[in-house]
């Protein structure tokens, strides 16, 4: 009787360790000074930085959604690694946590050694761009839960915080202004929505163009990542709201207390085109719960810190706070 072997079964050992030989520069070039030991061995390691009274880890975990599939299907697949890391760093310093390291796991049918270069390559970036340290991940070739070229992906962000800054509830009062951060473009919610208005109802290509730019290109654009940002301002800051799935609406409140309501003035909100073109086609209330409308992250401000932040960012005032009922108006 003939042997059978693990690549007959449809994972290439190989493979993976020519794969891991490739991207061990890509990881090394996000090293810092506390990360400790090198690639391969069974956990990353990190040391803790020091000067913190009180510090506190803080870990956020999230993926990039059905994007991927425009990543697959286009061939374009650098972004989505950034995407990645930018929706859960985004996520850390909401509560005041700074990124120290990163983890992803990456799951495909077969391993394309190429493919899954691009793909750690914007990981890579991601970790570059949020100033945190890639440590480690996972790479698993699963014939048999995968089919084709899909794949995959999620991602794993450690920070460290001050206890006595973490919560921020009681940072934030009736008077303070709320300052919006522009969105690159989507981001990494909604793309359920967007692959079906853009390629089944109204039959667009990857090739069709808005404003003179591919829509491909204009879909994958990769999320912003704010954390540079938030270092530079951090002591002006009252509150962060990251604007991912649920929109304004739904993700303002999650930093206001149960007497203070957010005024938000739509006509001041710089709406990018891509979800002008949108809103011809999907009710504007749809738009505002799904989409960040080109609001990326929201910042809650002290009257009297609003010109240093404006001064110091490409901010702009889209509202305040007021006494009243925890939610969001839209007027």
């Amino acid at each position: 009787m003939s042997t059978i072997s693990y690549k007959d079964a449809g994972v290439d050992i190989d493979a993976g360790n020519q794969f891991v030989e490739n991207i061990k520069p890509l990881v090394k070039a996000t090293f810092d000074s506390n990360v400790v030991g090198g690639i391969g061995s069974f956990a990353g390691a990190y040391a803790l930085p020091t000067g913190y009274k009180q510090p506190i880890l803080l870990g956020a975990t999230d993926g990039v959604g059905t994007k991927l599939k425009l990543a697959i299907e286009s061939g374009k697949l650098h972004s989505v690694g950034i995407d990645l890391v930018a929706m859960c760093v985004n996520d850390l310093i909401c509560n005041f946590g700074e990124p120290l390291f990163f983890l992803d796991y990456y799951a495909m049918s077969k391993l394309d050694i190429k493919d899954a270069t691009q793909v750690i390559a914007g990981i890579a970036e991601g970790c570059k761009l949020a100033e945190c340290s890639l440590i480690g991940g996972e790479t698993a070739e699963m014939p048999g839960m995968y089919s084709g070229k899909d794949f995959d992906l999620a991602g794993f962000a450690v920070g460290i915080a001050e206890k006595e800054e973490m919560n921020r509830l009681g940072c934030v009062k009736a008077g303070d202004v709320i300052i919006a951060l522009p969105s690159s473009g989507i981001h990494s919610n909604g793309y359920s929505l967007v692959r079906k208005l853009f390629f089944e109802k109204l039959g667009y290509n990857f090739e069709s163009t808005i404003d003179g730019k591919a829509l491909i290109d204009i879909l994958l654009e990769p999320t912003r990542i704010y954390v540079p940002l938030f270092k530079k301002l951090k002591s002006k800051i009252n509150a962060l709201a990251h604007i991912t799935g649920g929109g304004i609406v739904e993700n303002l409140p999650r930093v206001l207390p149960e007497n203070l309501q957010a005024t938000i003035y739509k006509d001041k909100i710089r709406t990018l085109s891509i979800f002008e073109l949108m809103s011809k086609h999907v009710a504007a209330s749809e738009m505002y719960r799904t989409f960040n409308m080109g609001v990326g992250m929201i910042l809650i401000v002290s009257s009297e810190n609003v010109d240093f932040v404006l001064a110091n960012s490409d901010g702009y005032v889209i509202g305040e706070l007021v006494n009243g009922q925890r939610e969001v108006v839209m007027l």
